[in-house]
């Protein structure tokens, strides 16, 4: 069966624009995933631990056959291959591959919540992904994502585009 997902990729170690582009390579090369559309790339100022590179920041349209979880594993594989290290949260990071959102589907496992639970509050996430579809609904608080996009603590400041996405795949 033919599922959905959304997912995020951010970067602000090495040759950033690169990054993203290779972690879309490998998704590309995932023979149970489909890239069907991606965002444009956002240049954003660190969340958390502020004493760091600003990153680059887009979303991803996926298609996939894998579950959830295998999807959220060949995220995991894709984030070692390219070298991605784990020093502490919220650090630098060469690639970081989020799960967003999985059809309209609410999970809570040990390893796993869908939707990711800090998109409402992120707008380096919820930009990218309005650009890839306006009419999302958040499926666990029903809130349409370009509302929330217009909340007052959602703090924009910071997010700036880097470069314009290619014409939309569909």
């Amino acid at each position: 069966m033919k599922h959905r997902a959304y997912i995020s990729l951010g970067t602000n170690l090495g040759s950033r624009e690169d990054n993203l582009h290779n972690a879309i390579e490998h998704l590309g090369n995932h023979p149970d995933i489909e890239v069907k559309d991606i965002s444009s790339i956002y240049e954003t100022l660190p969340v958390g631990l502020e004493e760091q590179p600003s990153f680059l920041n887009m979303a991803l349209k996926l298609d996939t056959y894998l579950n959830a979880q295998e999807l959220l594993d060949a995220l995991a594989d894709i984030e070692a291959k390219m070298g991605r290290i784990r020093h502490r949260i919220w650090g630098p990071r060469i690639i970081d591959l989020d799960l967003l959102f999985f059809d309209e589907e609410t999970i809570v496992t040990q390893d796993l919540i869908v939707p990711h639970p800090r998109i409402l509050e992120r707008a380096f996430v919820l930009i990218p992904l309005l650009e890839l579809d306006p009419q999302l609904i958040h499926p666990r608080d029903g809130v349409p994502l370009k509302d929330a996009a217009q909340e007052p603590n959602i703090v924009k400041q910071g997010v700036k585009m880097f470069k314009k996405r290619p014409q939309s795949r569909g």
